[in-house]
């Protein structure tokens, strides 16, 4: 007889014993809320990851292990007696519910809009416009008689720090502290270039590290006038260096020889000839898809 799936109920109960004292597994009964974050950052980079590669075989199983994040935490607030699952899923919804005005017009789950009126048919900046009211009012209830609120209260210090650039100067947007347009923020990376070059000129390696810092900042904010991800331009551009260095390597390996034992220039038209490869495969693929 076949195994019938498996559900969320089953996936909690796993948990539950997993970190039972008696009959659960000794690694899981020694993490605690600190030891499993590097691991829920880690399953988040593998679903951006599988989704890049569009690997969707994969992502089931990628999906699933970054849930196994949220019922670890979970586990671990019942334990304490602080929230358990069921608390995260009423959460989730009730603050979606609440973002979703436009939806949900009464707020509640059985409500919809008026029949006639499509998806495309609701203005995005207005939609646009009310999730950040609404999330600036919760951030503001989160922060109830604190003095001293900031726009940039709540941004994750743990997020990659260019994607925490991107959120900070974002916030820094909304209010109106930003450049008119992508230029302004081209002529300060050239700024910010400059002063780079300064730095180096007169041999003063700490200021030329901190003016790198700023030129990442200002690249950072390019990407968000362009309405992209810094994240995952960078990416992106990993994997593209990594697929032509591995050219490179595997050309010179056909020779017999290894990057360490030839010259720059060497290397740099195998680069080219990488370069040149792809190149002519986009055409081939630009050519199918209008066939």
């Amino acid at each position: 007889m076949s195994q019938s799936r498996y559900d969320l109920d089953d996936l909690l109960s796993l948990m539950a014993v997993l970190r039972d004292p008696q009959q659960g597994c000794p690694w899981d009964l020694q993490q605690d809320w600190d030891s499993i974050v590097p691991h829920t950052l880690e399953e988040a980079y593998e679903v951006a990851d599988a989704i890049e590669r569009r690997a969707f075989d994969e992502l089931p199983g990628e999906l699933g292990d970054l849930l196994f994040q949220v019922v670890y935490y979970a586990r671990f607030g019942a334990e304490e007696g602080r929230f358990d699952f069921h608390d995260v899923v009423h959460t989730l919804t009730a603050k979606m519910l609440h973002r979703h005005p436009h939806v949900f017009p009464d707020g509640s789950l059985a409500s919809r809009r008026p029949p006639g009126v499509s998806a495309e048919q609701v203005q995005t900046r207005q939609v646009n416009s009310r999730w950040e009211s609404l999330k600036a009012e919760e951030r503001a209830a989160r922060a109830d008689g604190v003095a001293g609120g900031s726009v940039l209260d709540d941004v994750p210090r743990t997020l990659p720090a260019l994607s925490r650039a991107a959120k900070l100067s974002k916030r820094a947007a909304r209010v109106g502290f930003d450049w008119p347009d992508s230029r302004g923020v081209i002529d300060k990376i050239r700024e910010e270039l400059a002063e780079v070059e300064a730095a180096l000129d007169a041999g003063d390696r700490d200021h030329a590290t901190e003016e790198v810092g700023d030129l990442l900042f200002a690249v950072t904010n390019l990407a968000r006038t362009l309405k992209a991800d810094p994240e995952q331009c960078l990416r992106t551009t990993n994997a593209k260096f990594e697929r032509r260095f591995r050219h490179v390597e595997s050309a010179l390996a056909a020779r017999g020889q290894q990057p360490a034992s030839v010259t720059l220039d060497e290397m740099e038209a195998h680069w080219q000839d990488a370069k040149r490869r792809e190149a002519t495969h986009e055409c081939h693929q630009e050519g199918a898809a209008h066939e």
